[in-house]
């Protein structure tokens, strides 16, 4: 199967040497995202609700440009500087996903990179 990479102007250009997410077949590959704006190349000021809403944005974004949805993502990891922040996080993850929800998996992480970021989350999705 053909790898296909997946760029929006929507989310945060990556910093590394990865891509956005890789669509093969009807499967989309979601790379971890950061509370990073796109129009500015930063991560947002906040609390981890104000970042989990950028980075949550920034999924539904990539999703779409791979054309899918955020009721189609299927697995999400998230990842946490901060396990204190997990009610916060989650009650704003149940704002993105509802009706059938996706598996997923929460790991406290000694640090992330970016400087600031309280959370990565990385995503699966099924295309429509």
């Amino acid at each position: 199967m053909e790898l296909q990479p997946i760029v929006t102007e929507q989310a945060p250009i990556p910093r590394g040497p990865y891509n956005q997410a890789v669509r093969v077949g009807d499967t989309i590959y979601v790379a971890g995202q950061m509370a990073i704006d796109p129009t500015t190349n930063q991560i947002v000021e906040g609390d981890a609700a104000a970042q989990a809403r950028r980075v949550f944005e920034n999924i539904k974004a990539i999703v779409e440009a791979a054309g899918s949805s955020m009721s189609r993502v299927v697995k999400t990891t998230i990842f946490l500087a901060d396990v204190n922040d997990f009610a916060m996080i989650n009650s704003v993850y149940a704002e993105y996903f509802t009706g059938t929800l996706p598996a997923r998996s929460t790991v406290a992480a000694a640090a992330l990179p970016g400087g600031g970021a309280k959370l990565q989350v990385d995503a699966i999705a099924i295309a429509l």
